[in-house]
């Protein structure tokens, strides 16, 4: 009572899931409050801050603010447009390659995202980050060839506590998913599986699992189910920010589809050469430069040996 609070965002003046925050604010007896940005909801933008000072508290805004978006942009996306945020991350060598040839099956499993017997392509550090940025999104998106070359556990291990589970969120066209795949065996209403063929005994071995089967939509001729109406089907999940940990082709289909926002992209200084090295995205490319996926802001890290992009493609505050 009488102090001054400090916060990245315009305290809410509507009810939702809980009271109003400006209310709460209100009642505390607050003197001052300092927030980072208003609210990037236009239907409610502002109408924080005139509460506020309609009870007597003072309040300033516009402190920080670049530095304070990037907290809010999942919230941002889905607010304005009803769907997740989407950050295309890939750990890779200075040459682009995410993996060595496929026929050195051990090897591309140790240089892979999950690969049990080491050589990783990142550093220490940098897979502590991925962490971070696990904690930081409500869902992962994988492929259903990385689940079964690396067969990974896709989990936050920050330690950190959750606001709601991590959802594990498979594409698997024709439900290829192994039964014994460590995701599957440690389903707990965490899994899902978007497929656009779906088989009715396997469906049901996998619901019989704790695993969730949607059947979507297809994009192009391959059959593959359609990214922009998985995204959909996530925000009426209230799903706001998936992170896409896939292998090449779902890289490429990402940008091809045009539902990626963010990218996080993890560089280790070696060099990966040959031909047959998988690269970060694999497709039928852009025609031209001009159709490029373009990032509009971005800036650089370093996790030890390593440095990593992190930009945007699409401002979430944009219309």
């Amino acid at each position: 009572r009488g102090s001054t609070l400090y916060i990245n965002l315009e305290p809410c003046s509507h009810q939702g899931r809980t009271g109003p925050c400006a209310d709460a604010v209100i009642a505390a007896g607050i003197r001052r409050v300092v927030a980072c940005m208003a609210d990037p909801n236009p239907e409610v933008s502002g109408r924080g801050f005139a509460r506020l000072r309609q009870a007597g508290v003072q309040v300033a805004s516009g402190l920080l603010e670049e530095e304070a978006r990037p907290l809010n942009d999942a919230f941002a996306k889905y607010i304005r447009y009803k769907l997740p945020l989407v950050t295309l991350k890939a750990g890779m060598t200075l040459d682009g390659k995410i993996a060595p040839p496929p026929e050195d099956l051990s090897s591309a499993q140790a240089l892979g995202a999950g690969g049990p017997t080491g050589g990783w392509i990142t550093s220490d550090e940098t897979r502590a980050h991925v962490q971070q940025l696990r904690h930081q999104h409500d869902a992962i998106l994988v492929g259903v060839g990385t689940v079964i070359a690396d067969n990974p556990l896709l989990t936050d291990r920050s330690g950190l506590r959750r606001r709601r589970p991590l959802l594990r969120v498979i594409l698997d066209s024709r439900l290829r998913l192994p039964l014994d795949a460590r995701i599957v065996q440690t389903a707990k209403d965490d899994v899902i599986v978007f497929c656009s063929l779906a088989e009715e005994r396997k469906k049901q071995q996998l619901l019989d699992h704790g695993i969730q089967v949607e059947q979507v939509a297809t994009a192009g001729v391959d059959g593959r189910p359609d990214l922009q109406a998985i995204c959909r089907n996530l925000a009426e999940r209230e799903i706001t920010s998936v992170m896409i940990e896939g292998g090449a082709f779902v890289n490429w289909e990402a940008l091809a589809a045009g539902v990626v926002d963010k990218v996080f992209l993890y560089y280790a200084p070696k060099i990966l050469a040959g031909t047959g090295a998988v690269p970060f995205a694999a497709g039928p490319g852009f025609r031209r430069m001009s159709d490029a996926a373009h990032l509009k802001t971005f800036r650089l890290h370093r996790f030890g040996e390593d440095f990593a992009v992190e930009g945007y493609l699409r401002d979430p505050y944009l219309d």
